[in-house]
C-alpha cells in the first residue's frame, strides 16, 4: 500500500513539473515570435517553479515562486536588457536635435504664433515651452522637444 501512495505522489509531482515545463515552452515560443522582451521574465519564473515542482514543493509555493521570480527579473534585468537591445538605435535628424543649443532668428511669441530658430545651420519654426514666454531675436535657447516641424525651446 505504501508503494502505491508513493507512486501517486511521484505522478503528481511529474504532472506539476510537466505543467510548468509546458508553460515555460509556451512563454519561450511567444518570446521567440515577438522579440519584444515581453514574456522572457515569466519564462524565468516558470523555470524556477519547474525546479520547485521537481523538488516536490506544494503548488501554492510554486505559484508564489513563479510570481516573485518573474517580478524580480522584470524589475532588475529589464532596464539593462532594453538598453542592450536598443544600443544600435540610430537617432533621426529630429531626435538628435533634442538637448542642442539654438539661436533665435525671429522673436518667439506663442500667443502671436511667431518664432524661428537656427540650429546646425538649419532654420526651424520655434515655440517656447511656456505659453506666455517671449524670447527675443539673438537669444540662445535649448531644444526641449520637437512637435511636428516645430522646435519647443526654453531660454538658456
Amino acid at each position: 500500500m505504501f508503494k502505491k501512495q508513493r507512486r501517486l505522489i511521484l505522478l503528481e509531482i511529474n504532472v506539476q513539473a510537466v505543467v510548468w515545463l509546458v508553460i515555460l515552452v509556451v512563454l519561450l515560443a511567444v518570446e521567440a515570435v515577438t522579440l519584444g522582451l515581453t514574456t522572457i521574465w515569466f519564462a524565468g519564473g516558470a523555470l524556477a517553479s519547474f525546479g520547485m515542482a521537481i523538488a516536490g514543493t506544494e503548488v501554492f509555493w510554486q505559484i508564489v515562486v513563479f510570481c516573485i521570480v518573474s517580478v524580480v527579473l522584470l524589475i532588475v534585468t529589464r532596464p539593462a536588457a532594453v538598453r542592450y537591445m536598443n544600443r544600435g538605435h540610430v537617432k533621426t535628424n529630429a531626435e538628435s536635435l533634442i538637448g542642442e543649443i539654438a539661436v533665435v532668428t525671429e522673436t518667439i511669441d506663442n500667443l502671436a504664433g511667431t518664432g524661428q530658430a537656427r540650429v546646425k545651420g538649419q532654420y526651424w519654426t520655434a515655440r517656447a515651452t511656456r505659453e506666455d514666454a517671449q524670447i527675443e531675436d539673438g537669444k540662445t535657447v535649448k531644444i526641449k522637444e520637437i512637435k511636428g516641424v516645430k522646435l519647443i525651446v526654453e531660454e538658456v
